[in-house]
This record gives C-alpha cells, sequence and structure tokens, in this order.
C-alpha cells in the first residue's frame, strides 16, 4: 500500500519575486488505495467509530500537521 503523504517541489522562476516555497504536502484519502472493501473486514465499535469519524479501521489515518515540527524548530531556536 502506499503512503497517503505526497510530496512536491514547486517550480521556482528566475524572475519570481517571492522567495521559493520549500516542499509542499498534501494527504490523499486511504480509501483510493483500497479498491473494492473486502468482505468481513474489522470494525470498530460504535463509540470508535464515532471518535475516529469511521467504521473501519482500515480507512482511519489520523491527520498529521506537517507544519507542527516546523513551528516547534522555529520556537526552540530563537
Amino acid at each position: 500500500m502506499s503512503t497517503s503523504r505526497k510530496w512536491y517541489i514547486p517550480y521556482v522562476s528566475p524572475y519570481d519575486p517571492c522567495p521559493p516555497l520549500g516542499p509542499i504536502s498534501y494527504e490523499t484519502p486511504v480509501q483510493l488505495y483500497l479498491g473494492f472493501q473486502p468482505q468481513g473486514m474489522e470494525q470498530f465499535s460504535p463509540f470508535e467509530a464515532l471518535a475516529h469519524g469511521t467504521l473501519w479501521p482500515g480507512l482511519f489515518t489520523p491527520y498529521t500537521n506537517p507544519y507542527l515540527s516546523k513551528r516547534g524548530e522555529l520556537n526552540t531556536d530563537g
């Protein structure tokens, strides 16, 4: 299975007045890689399903903010 976090480096023109951006990331949903849902797939309990936002653990991916670590590094340096 492929990872759900993707990265790319945007094109930087030599005439661009703005400073170049670093690698940009985005997340893709796990459903893109699942295909058909297999029969008898494991399920969360109703309480856990409400907490996770899905009934199936195989489709659950928590959102991870890639910019939190950068902010933490900036706060410790300064």
